[in-house]
C-alpha cells in the first residue's frame, strides 16, 4: 500500500465518520495531496489494514511527511502537520455552530453527542494516546477515587527541546494562552500547540459570549472546557455562580466546575477565566451526606455537609437565583472568616487567602452547588501550602489540588508507571531500582503486606496509592476529618445564619 492508498484511506474513514459525505471525497483528497507535496493520485488499490484507525492513518502520512523533508523529525512540527491535515476534514466554524445548535434543538445531549464525535475522529481529541493512561479505582472510607497515571501527553523529543533553546525569545503574544478564542483554528509554532482542526461552540451565560471546547486529552467523558470570549483572569464571585448555574440549565446532563482563583489552590492558567464540564458523575457526586444546617435568609435552600476529604458545603434549590444568592453569601462570609484554632487566617496584611472551588450539576429538578471551601496560606512547614499535599505524599503527589482532584480524580504523572513496578519488586523482595523517595512508604508497605502473593502484589500498591490522594485530599481540607476540624465547621457553618 503506497502514499496514495494511505491518502484514499483517510479519506474513506472520514467519510465513514461521518466528517464528511461522499461527495466531498475527490476535494478532501486533492486538498491532502497538496499538503503533502504530491501532484498526481496512482494508488495501487491494495486493500490492507482495513482496521486501522484515523489517527494510525495521520502517522503513516507523517512518517512519510519526515521522510519526504516537508516536515522535521520533531514533535511540534508533527503536530501542526497532522492538525493541517485534518482541517481539511472539517466544517467552519459557522457551520459547526449551525450543526450544534440544529441538534441543540431537539436534545441537549444530541448536540454534545455530535460535537464530542467531531473533537474526537478530528484528531482534536487524541484518542489513541488518551487510550495509554493508567485508569483503575482505589476504595476508601469516602467512596471509590478514580486514579489516572497520566501517559498521553507526548514528551518533548530532544531535537525540539534543542530549538526551543536556540531560538531568539520572541514577544509573541497571539494567542495570548492556551485558552484564548484565537486558538481556533491557528496553525501553531514551536513552543505553541497546533489548533488547526479546534473548533469551539458558542455559548451565552448571563449574556457574555463564552465558547464550549473539548480538552484534546480528556481526563473523563467529555471532559470540555467553558472558556470566556474575553481574556480576563479567574475569578469566583456572584457571576461565577449563576453562570454555572445557567450552564447547567442549558446542558443539565453535565456538570460544571471552576478552579479556585488564588495560587496554590488554584489551577494551572489562572490568566484566562475558564470552566470545565462534561458528562461524568465523580466520586465526590457520589459521597454521602452527614449533616443538614438551614441557611436562615435562604428558605429554599437545603445545605449539607459532604463527607469528604475536604470541606464541602452542598446546596441545593429549584431555584437558579436563590441558589446563587445562598452561594455569592457563603463566598463572601468565607473570604473574610479566620478561626486561628485551626490554622485558618483569611488574610496576611493584605493578601487575601481564602476562596471556594465550586461544582454545579442538576438532581432532577433542582439544581446543586457543592462548595468546596479553600485558603492558600503557607508557613515555614508547609512552604508549599498549609492546606496542599504535604511532603510525605510528595512522592506520588505534589503538584496542586484542582477542580479535578477535588471531585475524586488523581491526575498523577507519568513517572509513576515505571516506579511503581519497581516497588513492587522492592516489596516482593526482587532485584530493583527503587526511586529513594519511595522507600519509606514501600518499607511500610513490605510490613503491613508481609506475605503478599505475586499476583496480588500490583493490586496491593495501586490501593495504597489510593491512600495516598486521600491522604493528599485530606491535607488539602481546611477543616480536618478529627473532632476538632468539625467543631471548628461547624462553628463556621453557624456563623453564616
Amino acid at each position: 500500500m503506497n502514499i496514495h492508498d494511505r491518502i484514499q484511506q483517510l479519506v474513506d474513514l472520514s467519510v465513514s465518520e461521518s466528517l464528511i459525505e461522499r461527495e466531498d471525497s475527490v476535494y478532501t483528497r486533492n486538498q491532502v495531496l497538496a499538503l503533502m507535496g504530491l501532484e498526481e493520485f496512482t494508488p495501487e488499490g491494495k486493500n490492507e489494514d482495513t482496521d486501522l484507525t484515523i489517527p494510525d492513518v495521520l502517522e503513516e502520512l507523517i512518517n512519510y511527511a519526515v521522510d519526504e523533508g516537508l516536515i522535521e523529525d520533531m514533535l511540534d512540527e508533527k503536530e501542526q502537520f497532522q492538525a493541517k491535515v485534518m482541517d481539511v476534514f472539517l466544517p467552519r466554524p459557522s457551520d459547526v455552530n449551525k450543526e450544534f445548535y440544529k441538534r441543540y434543538e431537539h436534545d441537549p445531549v444530541e448536540a454534545t453527542d455530535y460535537f464530542y464525535h467531531l473533537s474526537k475522529k478530528s484528531n482534536y481529541i487524541q484518542e489513541k494516546r488518551v487510550k495509554k493512561n493508567i485508569n483503575y479505582t482505589a476504595q476508601t472510607e469516602y467512596g471509590d477515587l478514580d486514579i489516572t497515571i497520566n501517559l498521553s501527553k507526548p514528551e518533548k523529543d530532544p531535537k525540539q527541546i534543542a530549538k526551543e533553546r536556540t531560538m531568539k525569545k520572541t514577544n509573541a503574544a497571539y494567542p495570548k494562552c492556551l485558552l484564548c478564542v484565537e486558538n481556533e483554528g491557528y496553525a501553531g509554532r514551536v513552543g505553541h500547540p497546533a489548533r488547526s482542526n479546534h473548533r469551539l461552540v458558542r455559548v451565552n451565560l448571563t449574556d457574555q459570549n463564552w465558547l464550549l471546547q473539548y480538552s484534546p486529552y480528556v481526563y473523563y467523558n467529555e471532559h470540555s472546557i467553558v472558556l470566556s470570549e474575553e481574556h480576563v483572569p479567574m475569578e469566583i464571585n456572584r457571576e461565577t455562580f449563576d453562570q454555572v448555574l445557567e450552564f447547567t440549565e442549558k446542558f443539565p446532563h453535565y456538570f460544571i466546575g471552576s478552579n479556585a482563583d488564588l495560587p496554590i489552590v488554584g489551577g494551572s492558567i489562572l490568566s484566562h477565566n475558564h470552566y470545565q464540564a462534561g458528562h461524568y458523575e465523580f466520586p465526590m457526586a457520589r459521597a454521602e451526606e452527614v449533616s443538614r444546617f438551614e441557611l436562615g435568609s435562604f428558605p429554599g435552600i437545603t445545605g449539607s455537609v459532604v463527607k469528604w476529604p475536604m470541606s464541602v458545603l452542598r446546596l441545593r434549590s429549584e431555584s437558579r437565583k436563590e441558589l446563587g444568592q445562598a452561594a455569592e453569601k457563603v463566598l463572601a462570609h468565607w473570604r473574610e472568616y479566620s478561626d486561628p484554632e485551626v490554622e485558618i487566617y483569611a488574610y496576611t496584611e493584605d493578601e487575601p487567602h481564602n476562596t471556594i472551588t465550586p461544582i454545579a450539576r442538576r438532581r432532577g429538578n433542582e439544581y446543586e452547588l457543592d462548595l468546596v471551601l479553600r485558603n492558600n496560606r503557607t508557613n515555614d512547614d508547609h512552604p508549599m501550602g498549609i492546606f496542599h499535599p504535604h511532603k510525605e505524599v510528595h512522592h506520588i503527589k505534589k503538584e496542586n489540588i484542582g477542580l479535578i482532584e477535588v471531585m475524586g480524580l488523581a491526575v498523577l504523572p507519568a513517572r509513576l508507571k515505571d516506579e511503581l513496578k519497581e516497588v513492587e519488586k522492592y516489596i516482593l523482595g526482587e532485584p530493583n531500582a527503587i526511586a529513594d523517595a519511595h522507600i519509606p512508604w514501600a518499607d511500610e508497605l513490605k510490613t503491613t503486606y508481609a506475605h503478599v502473593a505475586k499476583e496480588d502484589v500490583e493490586d496491593m500498591v495501586r490501593e495504597a496509592v489510593g491512600k495516598k490522594f486521600e491522604q493528599a485530599l485530606k491535607h488539602a481540607g481546611v477543616f480536618k476529618r478529627d473532632e476538632q476540624g468539625q467543631e471548628a465547621f461547624k462553628r463556621f457553618i453557624n456563623t453564616l445564619q
